[in-house]
């Protein structure tokens, strides 16, 4: 937790605590019962945090789980459970977990406004179900009790403030865990966090059953403040409605928790007291649309990242210029390096790869063995199969023809998030890294381990990015490329396949990581498949070089001999009637 976070906490924890004394003591009855009201709601927009914020989810049955916590805590106060009320709101909770692992398995295969309809027709059944059955206690008018040190309404908006900023420090907590962290990645790219080893569907599983339980909690509060709830406590309109409000404000912060609880449980009553028009709810809340669109971002995510960024900038003009290096070597001494041989053991074996489109043979037969201990290239004109052969080796793939082993271990039926695991780690052409993480976060999720400082600084360093405390909102695409490569790194896997790692760097920058990638294998004990079209790059790093040309290997060899051969330069260069024997 950095600097900001912490002091974003004292403040936070500070504030809850005046509340506590303050709202008690000096609102009247009907101001109390608001604020209970809307830290009620705010609970309930955490459980929006987890699944929308976080995760990236479009879930809209939120207030379903939470009519399940509120079911569940009745039905406990109407058998007279032993407990009491906080131990009925755990299992209100907890109640709710099965219900939202079950929702969220449509999520495993649909997304996005597809996914959307599902949870919005859950939210709809459960609408159904509710207004055909009372909840439990209403029949028999026996409320529920409260805890005696609670029971008035100055006590349980202590109690609920208390849960509030319990969930939000454990919130915190377990985001900057790995798998919090991996809800991030899935936000943005679930091929980028399957291809760091993340399950994707234990992620998305994890995040409903948590956001679920969150739920449950504040339907267990809403009860507890009621002392019984109808079905209209919960209709699936207010689940639509704070799906909105948790877009544009961002829940998955704390500040936007309690924001979003506001704004959908007393802004009415707040503006009407104020003597102010009600339609100026809908301005403020079109204002928030605003900055949401603007930045393409919630609002509280917008202002926690200026300061991010307006610190990272101050921390950054204070360092030391680091040294350039010589684009040009002195004479008489080699501006590169020779890579050094690699062992005849093989960390990567394919054999025979085969893969169609239906007619269309994108890649035939193809043989490529990485030595481990090596740096293997493998180049060719754009179209020639290269992409394919990365994602059919990696996972991404189905339906290929051949064999793909690991150091003698097949790896044909493996998922990508396993082969990842098992130590065949990927990049992309493309990055997608979550600009709200820190460099050092992204290098933790990417090392599928505990990441010491140490390491992570070793690797920053070797590749020349910013300091770890640095945003990646703040890192240009070059260096996030570089980025890319360092969690590949950090995660020790026997092999990593590096998909052109020099876009977007200069022809001297592309040299100096030649330089970097030719001593990985020595200094970190990973091999390497780097797929570029750079030639001097290639040069620069591999030993030996395969070349692809409409699906077919050219040419396969040392890299001198290959990049000299003419079938090969005919491939890059269009010239016509050159053998390729």
């Amino acid at each position: 937790m950095n600097m900001i976070d912490k002091r974003s906490w004292g403040i936070a924890v500070a504030v809850a605590a005046a509340a506590c004394v303050i709202v008690p003591n000096v609102l009247s009855a009907y101001w109390v019962y608001l604020a209970i009201t809307a830290v009620v709601s705010s609970v309930i927009m955490q459980s929006y945090g987890v699944i929308v914020g976080r995760a990236g989810v479009m879930s809209l049955c939120q207030m379903s789980f939470a009519a399940i916590g509120a079911w569940v805590v009745l039905r406990l106060n109407l058998a007279d459970a032993p407990g009491g009320f906080i131990v009925w709101l755990v299992i209100g909770g907890l109640a709710a977990v099965p219900v939202g692992v079950a929702i969220g398995l449509p999520a495993l295969r649909i997304r996005g406004v597809n996914l959307a309809v599902v949870t919005f027709g859950f939210a709809v059944a459960a609408d159904i179900v509710l207004n055909a059955n009372q909840f439990p206690g209403t029949t028999e008018l026996k409320t529920l009790q409260r805890p005696s040190l609670f029971a008035t309404n100055g006590g349980y908006f202590v109690l609920v403030v208390i849960v509030f900023m319990v969930l939000g420090i454990g919130l915190a907590i377990f985001n900057r865990t790995r798998l919090g962290m991996s809800w991030l990645e899935i936000r943005y790219s679930e091929r980028a966090a399957a291809a760091h080893g993340i399950s994707v569907a234990r992620s998305k599983l994890a995040a409903f059953a948590l956001s679920a339980f969150i739920a449950g909690i504040g339907g267990g509060l809403m009860a507890g403040q009621l002392g019984l709830v109808v079905s209209s406590n919960f209709a699936m309109g207010q689940s639509l409605a704070l799906f909105a409000v948790a877009i544009l404000i961002g829940p998955h912060n704390p500040e936007g928790a309690f924001m979003g609880g506001i704004f959908g449980a007393v802004m009415a009553t707040i503006l009407e007291k104020l003597r102010l028009p009600q339609d100026l709810g809908g301005i403020l809340f079109g204002l928030t649309a605003i900055f949401a669109l603007r930045s393409g971002v919630s609002q509280t995510d917008f202002t926690r990242a200026r300061k991010r960024e307006a610190a990272a900038r101050k921390m950054l003009e204070s360092l030391p210029d680091k040294p350039k290096e010589q684009a040009v070597a002195p004479a008489g001494v080699p501006l590169v390096p020779k890579p050094a041989p690699a062992s005849d053991k093989p960390g990567l074996s394919v054999r025979g790869l085969t893969v169609k489109y239906g007619e269309v043979v994108a890649l035939d037969n193809i043989d490529l063995v990485v030595p481990s201990g090596g740096v293997v290239g493998l180049i060719g004109p754009n179209g020639a199969g290269k992409s394919t052969f990365i994602a059919a080796v990696s996972g991404f793939l189905h339906g290929y023809e051949g064999t793909v082993e690991l150091e003698g271990r097949s790896l044909d039926k493996l998922t990508p998030s396993v082969r990842a695991s098992s130590g065949l780690r990927r990049t992309f052409q493309t990055t997608v890294i979550a600009p709200e993480l820190t460099q050092y976060e992204y290098l933790a999720i990417g090392a599928n381990r505990k990441l010491s400082k140490e390491e992570a600084d070793e690797l920053l360093d070797f590749f020349d990015c910013p300091p770890g405390d640095v945003p990646v909102s703040i890192v240009d695409v070059g260096t996030r490329r570089l980025l890319d490569v360092a969690a590949a790194i950090a995660a020790k896997p026997k092999v990593a396949l590096l998909d052109e790692p020099a876009a977007g760097q200069s022809a001297a920058e592309s040299l100096k990581l030649g330089r970097r990638l030719a001593e990985v294998p020595s200094r970190f004990g990973v091999s390497i498949l780097l797929v570029e079209h750079d030639m001097e790059l290639v040069r620069a790093a591999c030993a030996q070089v395969t070349v692809l040309d409409f699906g077919h290997v050219i040419a396969s060899g040392s890299t001198e001999e290959v990049l000299d051969n003419p079938a090969v330069m005919a491939a890059y260069l269009g010239t016509a009637d050159v053998p390729l024997g």
